[in-house]
C-alpha cells in the first residue's frame, strides 16, 4: 500500500465536533492505494451499471460529462484515522445516474468496481437520496490520478475506502457481497461515527 502526505492534529472546538471518534485532522490529502496508479485512456473509458453480469447502461467519458452535475462540499474520513474538512467535489449523483439510465435500483446492494480491479460493497441506501456521487472534479479541477481520477466514487458519510478510486462501474448484487477490503476483515458498512473499521466493531 502507498501512503504519503499525512500530517495530523486534533482540532480545537467547535471543529472537534465534526471529527468522528479516533480521527485526526489533516490539512494535506494523503494518498493511499494498493499498487501502481492505473493509466486510463479517456477515449476508451466507460462507466457501466450492471445487474450481476448483465449490462444495464453504459456511458463514454463525453456522455458521462454531459450528465447533470452536482457540487458537494464537506468532510471526508479515512479508516487509517485521518480526516480532511471542507473538501469540494463535483460529479454525477447516483440518483442522476439511475435517472439517466431510466431505471430504479434493481437490488438493495452493489459492488463498486475500479479499473485496478478493486471492489467495495455499498448498500444502495447509502448511495441514493443525494448521499453519493461519481466525482470527476476536486477543488474545481479534474481529479488527479493519485486521488482516483478521472472518476471516483464519493460516499463521504462512510470511511473513505468505500469511495472507490478509478471507478468503472457499479454492479448490483442480490446480497451484500464483500469487496476487496471487506474480505480482509474490514467492516461491511464502515460508518466513521460508529468506528466501524473492522468486522465486529
Amino acid at each position: 500500500m502507498v501512503t504519503r502526505g499525512f500530517t495530523g492534529r486534533r482540532p480545537a472546538r467547535p471543529d472537534a465536533e465534526r471529527l468522528p471518534p479516533g480521527q485526526y485532522l489533516t490539512e494535506d490529502f494523503p494518498v493511499l492505494q494498493l499498487g501502481p496508479t492505473p493509466k486510463i485512456d479517456l477515449a476508451r473509458w466507460r462507466f457501466t451499471l450492471r445487474e450481476g453480469s448483465k449490462p444495464l447502461k453504459s456511458w463514454s467519458w463525453a456522455e458521462f460529462e454531459a450528465l447533470p452535475r452536482t457540487r458537494w462540499k464537506g468532510d471526508i474520513h479515512c479508516v487509517t484515522k485521518w480526516s480532511k474538512f471542507d473538501t469540494a467535489w463535483e460529479g454525477v449523483t447516483i440518483d442522476d445516474l439511475l435517472a439517466a439510465a431510466g431505471i430504479a435500483a434493481p437490488t438493495a446492494y452493489l459492488l463498486a468496481e475500479g479499473y485496478d480491479d478493486y471492489t467495495t460493497n455499498v448498500p444502495v441506501a447509502d448511495l441514493t437520496g443525494a448521499k453519493a456521487m461519481v466525482a470527476t472534479r476536486y477543488a474545481g479541477e479534474p481529479i488527479p490520478p493519485d486521488h482516483g481520477g478521472p472518476a471516483r466514487l464519493l460516499v463521504p458519510h462512510l470511511y473513505f475506502w468505500k469511495s472507490a478510486k478509478w471507478v468503472k462501474g457499479l454492479r448490483f448484487t442480490q446480497k451484500d457481497e464483500a469487496g476487496f477490503w471487506e474480505l480482509r476483515g474490514y467492516h461491511m458498512v464502515g460508518d466513521p461515527w460508529r468506528e466501524q473499521r473492522f468486522t465486529g466493531d
